[in-house]
C-alpha cells in the first residue's frame, strides 16, 4: 500500500494554520532535487536497485484546480536481471513508498511503471500525482 512518509516534518514547516497552497509551496520546494529509486528482489531477500530516475526539468507542478502536485522522474535501467517491485520517492523531508510492476493489471500495485522497457540503458520514465487533500 502506498504510504506517505516525513509529513509531521513538512508540517512543521507551514506557519501559522495549514492550507492546501501553504502545503503545496512546502511540497514543490522539498521534491525540487526529488529521486525515484526503483528496486528488484534477488534470492530470498536482497533488495537490489534496477533503476533511479530524477526529476525532469519543469515538470513538478502545482495543480490548484484538481489540489495535487504532479511531477515526472526519468533516467536509465540499471539491470535487468529481476523485476520491479517496489520504488520510493524522496524529497528531502518527504517521501512516498509503495509496491509496484511494470505489468498493467497486477493486483497489490501502487504504482503502474507504463514508460518501462525492462531492457537495461533505456530510459524509463514515469509520471506522479500527489493528491494534497489526504495529506492535510
Amino acid at each position: 500500500m502506498r504510504q506517505y512518509h516525513g509529513l509531521d516534518n513538512l508540517r512543521a514547516l507551514i506557519a501559522g494554520r495549514p492550507t492546501l497552497t501553504k502545503l503545496a509551496e512546502c511540497l514543490q520546494a522539498d521534491l525540487r532535487d526529488c529521486r525515484c529509486t526503483i528496486y528488484g528482489c534477488l534470492g530470498d531477500n536482497d533488495r537490489v536497485v534496477i533503476a533511479e530516475l530524477v526529476l525532469e526539468a519543469d515538470s513538478l507542478l502545482y495543480e490548484r484546480c484538481e489540489q495535487r502536485i504532479d511531477l515526472s522522474v526519468a533516467g536509465p535501467i540499471l539491470r535487468n536481471d529481476c523485476v520491479p517491485l517496489t520504488f520510493r520517492l524522496a524529497g528531502e523531508r518527504f517521501a512516498i513508498t509503495g509496491r509496484c510492476s511494470a505489468l498493467p493489471h497486477v493486483c497489490g500495485r501502487d504504482l503502474y511503471l507504463s514508460g518501462y522497457s525492462g531492457r537495461a540503458g533505456d530510459i524509463a520514465r514515469q509520471r506522479f500525482q500527489i493528491p494534497l487533500k489526504r495529506l492535510l
